[in-house]
């Protein structure tokens, strides 16, 4: 996984986990004793052969910052590893990050800088496993300029999402933020989500 930049988006409030962030980030709520929900998203690189990485804070970094010195300092950057973490610097405008595609787009600077052949953006405050190497070769096979990643859900609790809408080829043709009813998945009947999804 070299030529590889991944940027791990890390600034949210987490409202909906308060009280546990009133002091703190959502990713950077506790989970299982010494962890943190953002171990995850790192875990998941580090397995998957990524070592370059930059975490975009914003909201009550500081436990989340620590966290990251401490605990993810076994990167040598003299060999061309490295993560840390990057708080917004209103370089394009007096604005602090207005989103998730805004905090990608005020830090496009660095992937100017470091010039990666690919760039992986991803959630910091999610539970899950994934090998990334996947995706990279499902974009290879496709031969596609974007791929999604996404799992799939019931229709019936489809609505709380974004969905997307794919066809028989796993191209992205819509994307509705929770908005009901979603579509269906144009294989199975049930499921709302592709498990995949692809734009060029």
């Amino acid at each position: 996984m070299k030529n590889f930049l991944t940027m791990i988006l890390a600034g949210g409030r987490g409202e909906r986990l308060y009280p546990l962030t009133a002091d703190r980030a959502k990713p950077a709520v506790p989970f299982g004793g010494k962890y943190r929900i953002i171990d995850f998203t790192l875990s998941n690189c580090i397995n998957s052969g990524l070592r370059n990485m930059i975490v975009l804070i914003q909201y009550k970094s500081h436990s989340l910052d620590r966290h990251i010195r401490r605990g993810w300092n076994v990167f040598n950057p003299e060999v061309g590893e490295y993560i840390f973490s990057l708080p917004p610097q209103q370089r394009i405008s007096q604005d602090w990050y207005r989103g998730t595609a805004d905090a990608v787009h005020q830090n496009w600077f660095i992937v100017e800088d470091k010039q990666p052949e690919f760039v992986l953006i991803l959630a910091g405050d999610h539970i899950y496993k994934m090998n990334y190497k996947e995706m990279h070769s499902f974009l290879q096979q496709k031969q596609a300029d974007v791929v999604v990643g996404a799992i799939e859900c019931p229709l019936a609790e489809a609505s709380n999402f974004g969905v997307m809408t794919v066809d028989g080829n796993a191209r992205i043709t819509r994307w509705d933020e929770k908005a009901p009813p979603p579509p269906p998945q144009p294989t199975a009947p049930t499921p709302a989500h592709s498990k995949s999804g692809v734009k060029q």
